[in-house]
Formats: structure tokens, C-alpha cells, sequence
């Protein structure tokens, strides 16, 4: 196999030019319309765009992608890569502007010196660039552009230390920071996913997820460009309206390969009706990879007990975990093996000890990401630095050839997060921010460093409380949750903000039911009572991938910014965050109610 992706690419056309590279399926109603470009075309397409870039660029220089999911972005992008000019996606500002701050501020830290875009979006990606103070450079829209012809174009063959592209993190709007990603640890990352997964050329994948996610773009995009297979893409939108549109590909174009975030996974569960169910032929699908931190094992139950009649493998789904710091995979189940499961002892997990327990146990399910066997993979104490044994909790470190090397114009954070030393001398570790532990060489994920919940000494996992949640309501389920502590009086009090069915909770006492969820967390918890604050569906906010921003959330509420349908809250909660409201019980700004 040839070290990079544009070689690969380049081997592609000559050798398959007429099988489909990537197939996009635009809805139209109800009814798929797929579009579809060969080998031999993305590379005719892209050495044009290569030529027209070069006239403008020169190698190095950085091109901002914003394109919607389609055929359009992929053109582009293969462009940039035979060009040498480093790609940076981004998600595209609608035209009420919304995200029209966060590509500004990504504009301006690339130092961007051209903007590409479709005739669709240009109004409002010009805009966008204006308010960056980048007025002098050039937004241009591709689909309606002359770019030559490409039979004759030259394509610029990169060594392995070239940057391929830059993949901005979803962190904050004002502080973008752009991992660099080098040719040669795209293709090492490409080959472990494929490896992983058992990929070969006849992996066809087929995705929803937004080709400027790293998930999406190298998981679901470049891994099948690379070793010959089929990118089957659709829009986001499409599946956030139609679940079934995503499993439909599956059935269409025979897929075998896909990955989305465990959010995903629980909404097919949901809103897959049993008629669409019984149409369903989910048999083609090898690996469903669910990447979360951590990935929830009553999802994954679900998910393989509700699609089991559609043909759906028992080990088809592999919990997986990754990040866009380490190109994409760290670590996933292999190929044909199933789920690994364990049940761990609650009350060692609040004092960062794994311990396995029996069965009959009433300990939280941990799932395993998979076994340890490509990166150099640490468990490290974050404040004294040492490595920890098997068994104990603490920051996953990571070393190896496939990680990114740091961040775009930051040095002091590529300092921070790349160049990490161990107590005992170790060098050149990525400090993920990601909590786990190491058992039997298989690494499990168990949250976020900064997400902790650290109360009277005890380790509480957001996660753990938002699900325990979910259950407590059947106008809660299926919703999600974000748990945090704020400053409150002598000491911090938790927060569970939760979304609440319209539907299911017609009719209900919302005070009544507040009450009861803050009643049922304190008994299971055994904490203060928490406060309450209920919220209409999809004001949790969320990343691209699916993550909750627990960040955001906790600033929004200290700041009243949220628009709740209802709240419940602690006296010293309240008389902090809601002045002039009388405390416990205290209503909802605007209170549907």
C-alpha cells in the first residue's frame, strides 16, 4: 500500500476509473436520489481544481472549505490535496448567520487565503469573511466557476511530513484551535481504521455526518478513497428528520461500514417506526462504529436487540474511541469480535479504582473502546503526573505515529496538549482530557477530566447522572441531559438540566415532577438534593458529533440564558442565580406553564 492518499487516489483512476468513489443521496420527498462520481472523475475534477487553485496559491497556503455534505466539498477537497494546498473544512454560516462567528474566528486564525464555497452559500459566507476583517480575500463559488479541464493536470505528489489539512476542533467559538493533520499520519490513521475494521475495496460506507467532522471526513470520506472503496454520503438535516433514511443506505447501496456518535444510535431506536423496521435489511452491515466518551451500554443493547429483525450482526456494532488530536481512531473493537461489557463496582469508581464485579452486581455497565495494540496508550494522574497501573482511573496520554502534531499557530497549546512529559521523564505524549482506565488490555473510556462531578470527595460521572435521568419519566426518555455543579453558598450544588417531551408531558404537574426526579437523583446518588431545570427538546447543547457542551450548558444557566419550561431549584441555587425569585420551586424565565 502506497504511503499517502493522493498516490492511492491517483492509483485509483487508473486502475477502477469507472467504480463509484462517492455516491451523495439528496432527498427529494421521501425518495432518495442518489448522484455519483467514478474514480476517473474525482481525479479529472480534481487535478482541474488543482490547476485553478494553483493560479491563486501556492503550496502551503490555506483554502477554507464550506461546503454542506456533497459532491461539491469532495471535489475540493481532493483538489487541495493534489494542489498541496491545505484544506480546512468548516461548517458552513446559514443564511440567518447562525455559526457565522465560529467560521470568522477559524478564518482569521488559518490566515485563509482563499474561500470556497457553492452559489447557494456565497451571500452568506461572504458575510462571514467581512466580519473577520479578512475584506481582501477572495470567496469564491466553485459549482459556477469555469475550472478548466483536468485531463492534462498535474497532480503534486507530497512526502509525508506535508500538511494535508487542518481540522478545527468544536471547542469555543472564540478560540478556535486547528489540529494539523501531515500526510503521513492521515495514512497511518486510514490504515488502523481499516485494519481495525476489516476494510478492504469492497467496503462500501455510508454516513450522515458532516464532512467537516473528523469522524465524518476521515472515518466515513477519505478511509474508503484510500483503500479503493465506495463514500455513500447524505445530508445531516436528512437524518435528523428521517433516522431511516441513514439505515435505508444500508439496504440501497448493500453498505457495509458506517460510524456516528451514540446519540445517533438511540435516535433509530426511537423514531424508526416497526413498518420501516419489517423493510428494513440491515444484513450487508460489518461495523457500525459508535464513537462517545464514554459509549452507553444500554444503547448498544438496544440498538442490536430493536434492529436484530432486520438482519442487523450481533457484533456489527463496535465501540470505538477517537479524537481529532490523534487524526481520528485511538482505539475500536476489532473486526470479528462482539462487544466487550463489563460491570464495575460503583463505589470504587468514585475513587478512580476499576474493579470488575459480578453479574449479579448493581454497578454501571462500562464498555470497553477495544484492546490497546497500536498506539503507546498511558494512564496518567493529571496533577502529579505519574503513570497509573491497570485498574486505576486517570487521563488518557497517547504517543505514536498516526497522532497529529499540534495545533495551528498555538504553540503554547501544542506545548500543553502534545508535548507532555510523564513524572518519570517520558516525552512527546498527547494529553486526550479524556478520563479511563486500562483492564486486560482493553481501554475503557469512563468521561471527561473537566466534566467531573468532584463532590465530598466522591467521583461522580455527568453521564451516569443525566441517563439515570432519563429513566425516571417516560417524558424524559430518549432526551438528553446535561449534569453540572455550580457555586452555591459554603460549596457547590449539582445542576441537572434536562429536555422534557412536549407530547409525553401534556397535561403533567411539572412542579410535582421536578420534585420527584430531584428526590429519586439524591436517594441514587445519595448527594443533596439537586437542582432541577427542565428545557423543550434540543436545547441541550450539543457538538456537531453529539458531545454535550456541559461547559456551555452550566454558563448558560448561571447567566439565566436558558429558556426553560420549568425550574426547581435549591435555596442557595436559586437566591444566587435567580435574584428576586423566591428559591425552591422558583419558575421558569418565561414559564410555559
Amino acid at each position: 500500500m502506497r504511503e499517502n492518499l493522493v498516490e492511492r487516489l491517483v492509483q485509483h483512476a487508473r486502475t477502477v476509473p469507472e467504480k463509484d468513489a462517492v455516491v451523495f443521496v439528496r432527498m427529494r420527498g421521501a425518495e432518495p436520489q442518489p448522484e455519483r462520481v467514478s474514480y476517473a472523475e474525482l481525479d479529472r475534477d480534481a487535478r482541474a481544481f488543482a490547476g485553478w487553485l494553483r493560479e491563486r496559491c501556492a503550496p502551503g497556503d490555506r483554502a477554507l472549505l464550506l461546503y454542506p455534505n456533497g459532491l461539491d466539498f469532495v471535489r475540493a477537497f481532493v483538489g487541495c490535496l493534489y494542489a498541496g494546498v491545505i484544506a480546512v473544512p468548516a461548517p458552513v454560516p446559514d443564511n440567518n448567520g447562525r455559526r457565522g462567528s465560529r467560521t470568522s474566528a477559524i478564518a482569521d486564525n488559518a490566515r485563509v487565503r482563499l474561500v470556497l464555497t457553492d452559489s447557494g452559500h456565497l451571500e452568506s459566507v461572504s458575510e462571514a469573511i467581512q466580519e473577520s476583517g479578512l475584506q481582501d480575500v477572495p470567496c469564491v463559488a466553485t459549482d459556477t466557476t469555469d475550472l478548466g479541464d483536468g485531463a492534462s493536470g498535474t497532480v503534486l505528489s507530497p512526502d509525508g511530513d506535508t500538511v494535508a489539512f487542518l481540522q478545527y476542533t468544536s471547542g469555543s467559538t472564540s478560540d478556535p484551535k486547528g489540529v494539523v493533520v501531515p500526510h503521513r499520519s492521515l495514512a497511518d490513521n486510514l490504515r488502523y481504521i481499516s485494519d481495525a475494521f476489516g476494510l478492504d475495496s469492497d467496503t462500501v460506507s455510508c454516513s450522515w455526518l458532516p464532512v467537516y467532522h473528523d469522524m465524518g471526513l476521515i472515518g466515513m470520506l477519505l478511509t474508503p478513497l484510500l483503500i479503493g472503496g465506495t463514500a455513500v454520503l447524505m445530508a445531516p438535516g436528512d437524518f435528523l428528520r428521517r433516522p431511516h433514511a441513514w439505515l435505508r443506505l444500508f439496504q440501497d447501496h448493500r453498505g457495509t461500514f458506517t460510524a456516528a456518535p451514540n446519540f445517533a444510535y438511540d435516535m433509530c431506536v426511537r423514531r424508526v417506526s416497526q413498518q420501516q423496521l419489517a423493510l428494513l435489511d440491515l444484513s450487508t452491515l460489518q461495523a457500525a462504529v459508535n464513537g462517545a466518551e464514554p459509549v452507553i451500554a444500554a444503547t448498544v443493547d438496544r440498538f442490536n436487540k430493536y434492529f436484530a429483525p432486520a438482519g442487523l450482526r450481533p457484533g456489527a456494532v463496535k465501540p470505538s474511541y477517537g479524537m481529532a488530536e490523534a487524526t481520528l481512531l485511538v482505539t475500536g473493537t476489532p473486526h470479528g469480535r462482539g462487544q466487550l461489557i463489563t460491570r464495575v463496582d460503583g463505589a470504587e469508581l468514585e475513587q478512580n479504582r476499576f474493579v470488575a464485579q459480578s453479574e449479579e452486581g448493581d454497578g454501571p455497565l462500562m464498555v470497553s473502546s477495544g484492546p490497546v495494540d497500536r498506539l503507546d496508550v498511558r494512564i496518567v494522574d493529571p496533577l502529579t503526573r505519574q503513570t497509573q497501573a491497570d485498574g486505576r482511573i486517570g487521563e488518557v496520554w497517547l504517543r505514536g505515529e498516526s497522532l497529529a502534531i499540534g495545533y495551528w499557530n498555538n504553540e503554547a497549546e501544542t506545548e500543553r496538549a502534545f508535548r507532555a512529559a510523564t513524572a518519570d521523564g517520558e516525552q512527546g505524549f498527547l494529553r486526550t482530557g479524556d478520563l479511563g482506565a486500562l483492564d486486560g488490555g482493553e481501554l475503557y473510556i469512563t468521561g471527561r477530566s473537566k466534566d467531573v462531578i468532584i463532590i465530598h470527595g466522591r467521583n461522580l460521572y455527568p453521564h451516569d447522572i443525566e441517563r439515570e435521568t432519563s429513566h425516571l419519566h417516560v417524558a424524559l426518555q430518549g432526551l438528553q441531559g446535561s449534569a453540572c455543579l455550580v457555586p452555591a453558598g459554603q460549596e457547590e450544588e449539582i445542576v441537572v438540566m434536562h429536555e422534557l417531551s412536549p407530547v409525553e408531558s401534556a397535561g403533567l404537574d411539572l412542579a410535582a415532577l421536578a420534585r420527584s426526579i430531584r428526590e429519586e437523583l439524591a436517594a441514587s446518588f445519595k448527594v443533596r438534593l439537586p437542582s432541577v431545570v427542565l428545557l423543550r427538546p434540543g436545547h441541550v447543547r450539543r457538538t456537531t458529533s453529539g458531545k454535550v457542551q456541559r461547559a456551555l450548558m452550566r454558563e448558560l444557566f448561571m447567566t439565566g440564558a436558558l429558556k426553560s419550561v420549568h425550574e426547581e431549584l435549591g435555596a442557595e441555587v436559586g437566591r444566587r442565580y435567580r435574584a428576586g425569585d423566591a428559591g425552591e420551586g422558583t419558575p421558569a424565565p418565561g414559564d410555559a406553564a
